[in-house]
């Protein structure tokens, strides 16, 4: 499968699509790209004077590259059906900020995936390839 199928498949639009470009995907891992918009209307109050972007949105990013882009693969290569992954559960550490504009690689590998249920390790960096946070994801197909 190619991004745009992928994309194409993802139950997200924009403004809520965090997802540009897939860079490498397989069975085990994915590896894709996505740049915070910086004219984002959640910047202006988050933080006043100082913005940076919201974790839950930085969740957001690693969750839809991380778990619902490769368990869209997974499910359509091993089964040729048009299933998704939904979020159920997250551990993140914040490590950095990431700043309006900023361009950020999603790293993520499988734990596993059984039952119906996909979890992953998953990394998210900038673009000075510093790490600004990473954790563990899970989601149930729907």
């Amino acid at each position: 499968m190619k991004t745009e199928d992928i994309k194409a498949l993802l139950p997200y639009a924009d403004p809520f699509l965090f997802v540009d470009e897939i860079l490498h995907i397989d069975e085990n891992r994915v590896k894709g790209t996505y740049t915070f918009n910086a004219e984002s209307g959640f910047y202006k109050g988050h933080f006043k004077g100082n913005p940076v972007t919201p974790g839950v949105l930085l969740i957001e990013a690693m969750a839809q590259i991380g778990l619902v882009c490769l368990g869209i693969y997974i499910l359509n290569k091993n089964f040729n059906k048009k299933y998704t992954i939904a979020l159920t559960s997250t551990e993140c550490d914040f490590i950095k900020p990431v700043y309006p504009g900023e361009k950020v690689t999603v790293v993520s590998e499988k734990m596993y995936f059984r039952f119906g249920k996909l979890k992953c390790k998953t990394i998210m960096t900038n673009e000075a390839g510093e790490e600004v946070c990473r954790g563990t994801i899970a989601g149930m197909i729907t």
